[in-house]
């Protein structure tokens, strides 16, 4: 069995330009830091708001006709039951099966940062946020549906439940990881080449792509 073992200029150019990247992945880091504040402040939502922590003066749903004819609502659920009915992911959302205190299924996106819980975590009550019916044909989607009704169908599949709105903060690492990576990358890619042709130039290392010779004049 032969083993082939990268070039020695090769590896020493990976190395110097993934350090460099590492570097500029660094500075990448503080410019996406120094943006994070006004990305909570945008994505954070007011108390009573859609997305928002749901007051005592939010009505509480008990059914899909509750839910039909209230601009918001809010909806009390058992423990952890509106997050352990089945989920998928619909477009940029990735929604819950929801069940009403009627007993009936819809999809919902939540906005998890305004979830109140009553009690014990798995045990107790939780107030979901504020949320209000947007009408789409959520059928449409098959693979979202064979998702979210794995364990058993939804009532309704003409509309789902937003008590999202403009929440949903990513943490700040997952705020800036693809922008940072991207860096990395990108730069890493960007100086080997550069890094192997300057020590080609200099004689250090051999040419990928030696030079064409300069063909001599007649006149020479």
């Amino acid at each position: 069995m032969r083993i082939r073992r990268m070039r020695f200029d090769i590896w020493l150019c990976l190395l110097l330009a993934y350090l460099v990247g590492t570097g500029a992945s660094k500075l990448a880091q503080l410019a996406v830091d120094a943006t994070y504040d006004s990305y909570v402040e945008e994505h954070t939502v007011a108390a009573g708001d859609v997305g928002g922590v749901a007051g005592d003066d939010v009505f509480r749903a008990q059914s899909i006709d509750d839910l039909l004819s209230h601009d918001t609502f809010t909806v009390v659920s058992p423990g952890i039951e509106y997050r352990n009915r089945g989920a998928g992911y619909y477009g940029n959302w990735y929604m819950q099966a929801l069940t009403l205190p009627s007993g009936e299924l819809v999809a919902a996106v939540y906005n998890l940062d305004s979830v109140q819980i009553e009690d014990s975590y798995y045990t107790g009550e939780a107030t979901l946020p504020v949320g209000r019916v947007v009408f789409e044909d959520l059928s449409e989607n098959e693979t979202f549906m064979h998702q979210i009704e794995y364990k058993e169908p939804l009532s309704r599949h003409d509309f789902y439940v937003d008590m999202m709105g403009s929440g949903g903060k990513l943490s700040q690492e997952d705020y800036g990881q693809p922008v940072v990576l991207t860096v990395q990358l990108v730069v890493t890619l960007l100086f080997f080449p550069i890094f192997h042709a300057l020590g080609a130039t200099f004689g250090i290392f051999p040419y990928f792509f030696p030079p064409k010779k300069k063909q001599e004049s007649e006149w020479d």
